[in-house]
């Protein structure tokens, strides 16, 4: 498959107005839907309300036209926050423009010389790491807002935000905090009423009508950054020098490895969601291409968004138009009803941005990793404290040594010094008795065999391999004879893959599970996700079981066999 072929050329292939439709309605909603958080990442990350607005609009346009999914909706997300808050603060905007024109160079640079699928190797651990730090960060800087505190300047460090917030809470705004808290009861149950329109816009709507009716003493978006301009900009280029160059080498990278996990992670969960396969190569090019031409506009970093490609698949978009239409209502309303968004309460955005710190947090995943391998809790929280304390580029960084370091400690660990003198000498393989073409195999049974320890690498090609499968099976045997060790990223893996079998009614077995192994997956509660009786230490015993879910009789009495091919996997 060509390198440069965005999803949008294959997709219009076979397009018909019906799908027009679906697309059209999901990209408005999606549109209206990322107004308010477009705003609130924008003045969050200490930039004007309209260069978040600009940047869902430009930004938004060109990931769908280029991208590599079928539904990616790109734009500022909260993963940036921190960052750009940062970047601003020590170079200025100006500053913050030449970095996010690094990143998407850097990007570009990975997709073409096809970075793309190296992505899936950071381990998990490092993923939720920095990603619940950054969530708790984000929530940490919206207090002030929340509670209306009169605070001249929030301190950019950690600590000293929550010691100025102790001293100044006797300067609590009670008609802040109310249309804060407000706010935020809207958004946790409108949920219940409806999916059809978001929580975030009722609450919107509501509060900024209950501020302007009542004429409430609360701080609005116009009365902090004044007008919001109703145009886009035309483009306006700065200058630059080597020395800042240099000085914005490590800030633009942490931004271009950012969009990439971001944007990737929320195309496999698409992926997951339309039974699609995206084109990771093309999507970063893509993301790329959008933080290369964005900022020349005005904008800030821009990566694939979660939440907003979430909604745009549940509301019927399948094709990239969607997202285009998506960034069209941004520009429309833009034209048309910008002026009106000076009236939004600052509480209100606060509290937008608090629900989406409590969706990043990932606190579900966070304490079921706090159960796997020690090194994996080590690898986890040394990320966490790191990008809540020091600096998010430190943590991304210090976490991946950590993680290749406790990676090859636990390779020493593991390995045995017999298989390796046998490895060095040239001598025949011993016959296997135990090898899966020795047994027989029932129809509507899968072996899948894994060689070599199961860590974040070896995770991505168990994934592949289970893509390449034409007709799922009714019994898939996982046979673990040869995996020594397995980490966080490995759990997660086999756990995703037990969700997704049970969804399509595929029933899984393990077999040969050694000691690290089944000490890891029953301190993350696998041993009683897959039930006792799933679990077995030899593949005899694991074909007699798959046998008593198909209702035949065990070995040794008349079956009707087929052959099977015995698909392995080595490190």
């Amino acid at each position: 498959m060509p390198l440069i072929k965005p999803k949008l050329f294959t997709t219009l292939k076979n397009y018909n107005k019906d799908q027009f439709i679906a697309d059209a309605t999901a990209g408005v909603i999606v549109g209206i839907v990322a107004l308010p958080l477009a705003i609130a990442f924008a003045i969050a990350s200490g930039v004007t309300p309209e260069k978040g607005i600009i940047t869902a609009i430009i930004a938004g346009f060109i990931v769908s036209v280029f991208g590599g999914s079928r539904v990616q909706i790109g734009g500022p997300t909260g993963a940036f926050i921190i960052i750009v808050y940062g970047i601003v603060q020590t170079y200025g905007t100006a500053g913050l423009t030449i970095a996010t024109i690094m990143a998407g160079i850097i990007l570009v640079i990975m997709g073409i010389f096809k970075f793309g699928s190296a992505i899936k190797f950071i381990p998990y651990p490092v993923v939720v790491g920095f990603t619940s730090g950054i969530a708790l960060l984000i929530f940490s800087t919206q207090i002030k807002d929340f509670f209306g505190l009169t605070i001249a300047k929030v301190p950019s460090e950690f600590h000293e935000k929550w010691i100025t917030y102790f001293h100044t809470f006797s300067t609590l705004n009670y008609y802040s905090f109310g249309i804060a808290a407000l706010a935020l009861l809207i958004m946790i149950f409108w949920s219940k009423v409806t999916h059809r329109i978001p929580g975030s816009l009722v609450a919107l709507i509501v509060t900024t009508l209950i501020v302007l009716y009542f004429k409430f003493p609360v701080d609005t978006i116009g009365s902090r950054f004044g007008e919001i301009p109703s145009n886009l900009p035309g483009p306006k280029f700065f200058d630059f020098n080597l020395d800042m160059i240099k000085h914005l080498i490590a800030p633009a990278t942490t931004i271009a490895i950012l969009a990439a996990i971001e944007s990737l992670l929320s195309a496999v969960v698409a992926d997951g969601m339309i039974g699609g396969k995206h084109r990771s190569n093309m999507e970063l090019i893509a993301q790329g291409l959008a933080n290369i031409i964005t900022p020349i506009f005005g904008g800030i970093p821009a990566t694939g968004a979660i939440a907003r490609t979430a909604t745009n698949i549940k509301n019927g978009g399948r094709t990239p138009v969607a997202g285009i239409i998506h960034a069209i209502t941004l520009l429309l309303i833009m034209l048309f009803f910008g002026s009106w968004a000076k009236l939004i309460p600052m509480a209100t955005l606060s509290a937008i941005l608090i629900i989406v710190a409590y969706n990043m947090s990932e606190w579900h995943s966070f304490k079921a990793l706090l159960k796997s391998p020690r090194s994996d809790v080590i690898v986890l929280l040394t990320t966490f404290f790191l990008t809540v304390v020091f600096d998010l580029s430190l943590a991304i960084e210090i976490g991946m040594i950590l993680a290749v370091f406790l990676f090859m400690k636990r390779m020493a660990e593991v390995t045995n010094v017999g298989m390796i003198t046998r490895e060095l000498e040239d001598e025949e393989e011993k016959p296997d008795d135990n090898a899966i073409d020795k047994k027989q195999i029932p129809k509507d049974v899968e072996v899948f065999e894994i060689n070599g320890p199961f860590f974040f690498g070896a995770a991505s090609k168990f994934k592949d391999q289970m893509r390449t499968l034409e007709e799922p099976p009714k019994v898939r045997i996982i046979r673990m004879r040869n995996v020594p060790a397995i980490d966080a990223t490995g759990l997660q893996t086999i756990k995703n893959f037990y969700n997704d079998s049970q969804k399509e009614g595929i029933k899984t077995i393990l077999s040969g599970v050694h000691t690290q192994p089944l000490y890891a997956m029953t301190q993350a509660g696998l041993f009683d996700l897959f039930g006792e009786e799933n679990i077995h230490g030899n593949i005899d015993d694991a074909l007699d079981r798959a046998r008593e879910i198909l209702g035949l009789e065990k070995l040794g009495r008349p079956v009707n066999f087929v052959p099977t091919v015995k698909r392995e996997m080595k490190n």
